[in-house]
């Protein structure tokens, strides 16, 4: 089970960076890049085949593929913002943490307003 590797992998890292916080607090953030990327590459494979079901419910349905297209980039950004924003609090730096926030924030909205408008527009035909 992948979870399971994921806690694992967690757990070493947490491990290794207390102990290497004794000796070299400057690694201990390496060692936290290192194990996100690990676990990111595990949930990678699990990422595209959820784009790919998507797709095939977009294929089915008369839904714009652009709308899909851009709800994945809106995830890929929020989880990238996510991991981005984690790295910068585990390095002490909540102050940079808030910013790559909030810009990640603005960059998922100015994507969403296609969606938002094409919605609205929608509903306003419905209403009488």
């Amino acid at each position: 089970m992948d979870i399971i590797k994921i806690i694992g992998i967690g757990f070493i890292a947490v491990i290794i960076i207390i102990l290497i916080k004794q000796y070299r607090p400057e690694f201990a953030m390496y060692v936290s890049i290192g194990a996100g990327i690990l676990i990111f590459s595990i949930i990678a494979g699990k990422l595209s085949g959820i784009i790919e079901v998507l797709k095939s419910f977009t294929n089915k349905t008369s839904i714009n593929n652009e709308f899909l297209t851009l709800l994945i980039k809106i995830t890929g950004i929020a989880i990238l913002t996510e991991f981005a924003v984690s790295i910068c609090k585990d390095s002490g730096e909540s102050a940079i943490a808030s910013k790559v926030d909030l810009s990640g924030k603005v960059i998922i909205m100015s994507m969403s307003i296609p969606i938002m408008s094409s919605l609205l527009e929608t509903i306003i035909s419905i209403l009488p």
